[in-house]
């Protein structure tokens, strides 16, 4: 019912698996294809030792969840409505016909509202995932055009599943993007933290 979190080229959903800040990267091999130099990162590792995913994939499990919970909630109520109102209408319990009606307006008006509520959540969970994809996006883009700076690779692709068929692990760069990701990170939470100590 709810929209899956996506991510940049349909990445995986993190986990909680720790980084492996201590690990050092493979060098990526230069003068390889004819002088054309290339280098790839792992995207399931990517997406399960960057905190940034890892924080946010929570968060938007989170948003998912209460907001399957309200409308499983409101949908059971609506359920109730119309058993009731069935069971009066068979019953002969209603004292006219314009109180059956009225009745039966209520319900249809109880059914429009959580239509209404399930597109709203739905579109609120969208656009969450859509900042998601959009942050993720942008800090890895700035990341490697600072990396490549010094690196000077032509190609940087991603690897995901069977995508490449095969990569030879001296093209690997996963941990040295990891490393560098989660450092910058923890440095952007960290200014945040102090400008929201100057405010108090």
């Amino acid at each position: 019912m709810m929209m899956a979190a996506a991510a940049v080229v349909a990445l995986a959903s993190c986990n909680n698996a720790s980084p492996k800040m201590d690990e050092q990267p493979a060098a990526a091999a230069e003068g390889n294809n004819g002088g054309v130099k290339i280098a790839y990162v792992e995207v399931d590792s990517l997406m399960t030792q960057y905190e940034f995913c890892k924080e946010f994939t929570l968060i938007l499990q989170k948003k998912s969840n209460n907001a399957r919970n309200t409308l499983n909630q409101k949908g059971q109520a609506l359920q109730s409505a119309m058993a009731n109102f069935q069971q009066k209408l068979n019953n002969n319990g209603f004292t006219s016909r314009e109180q059956a009606e009225s009745q039966q307006a209520a319900i249809q008006r109880q059914q429009q509202s959580l239509q209404e509520l399930q597109a709203r959540l739905e579109n609120e969970l969208g656009n969450e995932t859509a900042k998601y994809n959009e942050g993720l996006r942008d800090s890895l883009q700035h990341f490697l055009a600072a990396y490549n700076k010094d690196k000077k690779y032509d190609l940087i692709l991603t690897k995901q599943g069977d995508n490449i068929l095969f990569a030879n692990k001296r093209f690997d760069i996963t941990n040295d993007v990891i490393n560098g990701l989660n450092k910058h990170y923890k440095s952007t939470l960290k200014v945040e933290a102090e400008k929201k100590e100057e405010k108090k």
